[in-house]
């Protein structure tokens, strides 16, 4: 998290919006707070795309050197505006009757405001971190089984040379001993802590004892199913008091500012309040109690291929009350419960109907005996304690399963290319259809079962299959089906459909010599992307072995500015309008603009009737009944990890133990921290996309508004005079851009008529940086348990062998929301200086200018050209990092172009608010 500044103790200058009590040292501070605590208020006030006008420049970059500096004049800094008017603040309107009253271990309801019981005494000192003797002992458990993941043998060796090591304190050596003896003694303390157990279990299907000699193999074999109990596992998961901030006890309406409904976590959705009416009005009686909605979900994965595609089959489980920000923290949140069976059998046996049946059978008949324990609360409800520590009467509800398109025709029971939602044929997905239902069905069912193929046929429904959730009250797994957002729109629809039919686009359209020449040339230009944060590099450009869901994803935030001077407008506006579509519906917070922009990105991207038909004019598609389309992770930590741990002989009994002795790490380190014999988590938990990412990341703690602050390390080899080290980096004029500076801060704006013996003195030390760390709050991408993530900003003449000077964004103006009120600059020197005692963070910064007044009209992306003039600006006045994209015009990139030029080579840009999503949210 930020260092301390010693100038930042206080603030007169209050945030304009009514409710919120945040002041601030200055008006930038308090227009960062606003950007960001209070965006969504701003939305409506975004401008229509108009069509901009400009040429395109011819990079040069193998004679291009790093920007040169020198003969920059001041520039002054952007004027000070007054600060917006105050605006109402927004509300939740909670459901009346499951409003999650607070009740004791007994069920009785509680006066209203009691404080949650006190937590019991505290253990002798002793005891207080059982079984573990004291807090180092612990930490040190969970760093080298949790954090390292260091091996049985490494951890016996490693315990070796600490036993040798004490020798050196001890008189005796006898005496000498190690934290633990071994990895066995260390493992098996970690087993004996009691809180966070939910012990595996195996449900094993055996085959009829009266088969026929010559059954099928598959028949014969028996299946196991391992599994843990659903309820005590969603009973940790409440009790857990990591989420004490980021759960709702109660469905509820969230009105916007102007009285527009606002969607954010899974209680504020319509599902979550009308099935608290409905529980309500099938029984009065649970008046008061807690509805926790059931999200599961499941997805066969490959741990290997080279060994023979070892295959699991984890399914899943959370609640939704739990905010969005902390199961995608992946802090315990969402737990794999199962591990499903996979039947194998020869290859004679890929479309035999009575193996496919009995696939389908035992999968659903394996969820509904895993979900078995929830059924009765989910009529009758029953005391759990919650995050905040209180004790509820909760209801369970399966409400949501996520899953990717092949699973989804398995759990609905329908036929492949058909949708497993909605009745509409598979020949005409766009056609105007009703809900899919359990009711719907069953009366086709009742009307044409056993009649041929026409359930088959005429409307999808694969008879054979009688879903689980006709076991369980109020389920119906059509409304329950979610999109897989990363394998099946991102992976599905984006590389498998999209990017490969921009490729057959040229195969059709061009010769072979001048379709392999461009796809050379967009391969180039994916490798010419300025590094950001985050960003993955296709150093080859598309040209992998096999892709990932993390691949796709990566390419779709650089794809369109590659492709955009190749392809006709209306594939450009095509793929522009299915990227604005994956962004709008991952955010974090939806209001009923965010739905009228999804709608309308979801218009324009169905407008293959107008953009996408160009695929089927040159001959690419036939049709686009694809039921991926038409629908518009986490195996890495249950599966993939535990997986390469294990000896892979009978690894599945490694993994279980793997994820429960991790489950007991966080119980006991959660509970630690409840009874203040630890401190908060303060560390950054591993990105599941790319755990190596050194320049962003989640951040825990609790959510602040935007900062950027300097790197904790001076870097030494810089002059600390301040013209010296304006001749040191070739900026003549350093020393009066940085007085210029310090004069509008000390008095405001600067006179035309300035004599430069008027400009302050600075007499301090100036010290040089080589970085920044932005912090701020970004729910919508992979960020810590309070919604907090950080991104470096870098400045250093040296980076892997070229020079690296990232781009970032300012606040120019206060007045205006978003993007409108920032421009883009690039960091030439990040240093800081005293004056009058107090510290200034500044950057040295050369400036953009806008390419056009709004958004280009085929890629609907923001145009910038660089600027010839330098100034000063204060880190208080910088958002965040942002990403630039060449805009490449007609020409080749070279062969021998390296990225690390990409940002002197060409003098105009896209600006990328594909980059993340907490950028196409300020930049959309």
């Amino acid at each position: 998290m930020p260092r301390a500044k010693q100038y930042r103790t206080g603030g007169t200058i209050r945030c304009p919006f009514r409710g919120c009590i945040k002041t601030f040292t200055n008006t930038s501070g308090r227009t960062r707070h606003v950007n960001v605590a209070h965006r969504f208020s701003q939305l409506s006030a975004a401008p229509g795309p108009t069509a901009p006008t400009h040429t395109t420049p011819s990079p040069s970059p193998s004679s291009s050197p790093p920007p040169d500096f020198r003969g920059s004049t001041p520039s002054p800094s952007p004027p000070r505006q007054s600060p917006p008017p105050p605006v109402p603040k927004s509300q939740k309107i909670y459901h009346p009757y499951l409003n999650g009253q607070p009740c004791d271990k007994t069920g009785v309801d509680l006066p209203p405001n009691s404080p949650p019981p006190a937590p019991g005494p505290l253990p002798p000192k002793e005891e207080q971190y059982a079984p573990f003797a004291d807090d180092v002992l612990f930490d040190l458990a969970d760093f080298l089984y949790k954090d390292v993941e260091m091996s049985q043998g490494k951890t016996d060796q490693l315990m070796r040379l600490l036993e040798r090591w004490s020798q050196r304190f001890v008189h005796d050596p006898m005496e000498a001993e190690a934290p633990f003896v071994n990895h066995a003694d260390m493992q098996d303390q970690i087993d004996a802590i009691p809180l966070g157990s939910a012990p595996w279990k195996c449900l094993v299907v055996k085959p009829p004892a009266n088969l026929p000699n010559d059954a099928p193999e598959w028949r014969k074999e028996e299946y196991q199913v391992w599994y843990r109990d659903a309820d005590v596992v969603l009973s940790n998961i409440l009790a857990n008091p990591d989420f004490a901030k980021e759960f709702d006890a109660a469905p509820y309406v969230h009105l916007d500012v102007d009285e527009k409904r606002c969607w954010s976590d899974f209680m504020s959705g319509n599902f979550a309040y009308t099935h608290a009416t409905r529980i309500y009005t099938d029984d009065p009686t649970t008046k008061g109690a807690m509805l926790v909605p059931v999200i599961v979900g499941s997805d066969k994965t490959t741990v290997s291929v080279a060994t023979g595609n070892v295959e699991y089959h984890p399914f899943y489980i959370s609640a939704g009350n739990i905010h969005n920000a902390a199961r995608r923290a992946h802090r315990n949140a969402v737990i794999p419960i199962a591990f499903l069976a996979i039947p194998k059998a020869d290859r004679k046996y890929d479309n035999d109907v009575d193996f496919r049946n009995f696939k389908r059978r035992l999968f659903h008949n394996s969820i509904a005996a895993i979900l078995r324990p929830l059924k009765p609360a989910m009529t009758t409800p029953v005391v759990k304690q919650c995050p905040d520590g209180h004790y509820r009467r909760v209801i369970y509800d399966l409400a949501s399963y996520i899953a990717d398109y092949p699973e989804q025709v398995l759990l609905a029971g329908v036929v492949s290319g058909w949708c497993p939602r909605c009745t509409a044929p598979s020949n005409d997905l766009y056609g105007a259809a009703d809900p899919r239902s359990h009711e719907y069905t069953d009366r086709l069912v009742d009307e044409y079962g056993g009649d041929g193929t026409i359930l088959w046929d005429n409307y999808g429904i694969d008879e054979s299959v009688v879903p689980f959730t006709y076991h369980f009250p109020r389920a119906d797994i059509h409304e329950m089906l979610t999109s897989d957002l990363l394998h099946q729109i991102i992976k599905g629809t984006f590389k498998d459909h999209l990017v490969d039919w921009v490729s057959e686009y040229f195969e059709k359209t061009e010769t072979p010599a001048r379709a392999k020449a461009i796809m050379d040339d967009i391969d180039r230009r994916l490798a010419a992307t300025p590094i950001f944060p985050g960003l993955r590099r296709f150093a080859q450009g598309r040209r992998f072995k096999q892709w990932t869901g993390d691949d796709s994803k990566a390419l779709m935030k650089i794809y369109l500015a590659a492709v955009a001077d190749y392809v006709p407008d209306d594939i450009i506006k095509c793929l522009s309008a299915f990227l604005d579509f994956c962004y709008l519906v991952r955010r974090s917070d939806i209001t009923e603009d965010t739905l009228t922009a999804i709608d309308d990105a979801a218009a324009r991207f169905h407008l293959f009737h107008l953009h996408r038909e160009v695929f089927i004019r040159e001959g690419v598609r036939m049709d686009f009944n694809l039921p991926r389309q038409h629908s518009m992770s986490r195996h890495i930590t249950a599966v993939k990890k535990p997986w390469r741990r294990s000896n892979r002989y009978n690894a599945l009994s490694q993994m279980l133990l793997t994820l429960q002795r991790l489950d007991k790490l966080h119980a006991l380190r959660m509970d630690l921290i409840r009874r203040g014999l630890l401190p908060p988590i303060r560390d950054e938990p591993p990105d599941q996309f790319d755990a190596g990412k050194e320049d962003e990341g989640a951040v825990d703690g609790d959510s602040i508004p935007s900062e950027v602050c300097l790197a904790a390390t001076r870097q030494p080899g810089y002059p600390r005079d301040i013209d010296a080290l304006g001749a040191y980096i070739g900026v003549d004029s350093f020393t009066e851009l940085v007085q210029r500076f310090l004069y509008e801060d000390l008095h405001g704006d600067i006179p035309d008529n300035l004599n430069s013996d008027d400009l302050p003195l600075i007499s301090s030390k100036v010290y040089v940086y080589h970085s920044a760390t932005a912090y701020f709050y970004a729910p919508s991408d992979i960020s810590g348990i309070r919604g907090m993530r950080r991104e470096r900003i870098r400045s250093t003449p040296s980076w892997y062998g070229f020079h690296r000077r990232d781009t970032a964004l300012v606040v120019t103006d206060e007045t205006l929301p978003g993007f409108r009120g920032m421009s883009v600059v690039r960091v030439l020197l990040f240093f800081s200086f005293t004056h009058a005692s107090k510290e200034y963070e500044c950057a040295l910064v050369h400036w953009f200018d806008r390419y056009g007044a709004h958004p280009d009209p085929k890629t609907d992306v923001r145009g910038r050209q660089a600027e010839p003039y330098l100034t000063v600006v204060s880190l208080n006045t910088m958002v965040r990092g942002v990403h630039l994209l060449p805009i490449f015009g007609p020409h080749p990139v070279p062969i021998d172009h390296h990225y690390a030029y990409s940002l002197d080579a060409y003098s105009a840009f896209y600006v990328n608010k594909y980059a993340d999503h907490h950028a196409n949210e300020i930049l959309f």
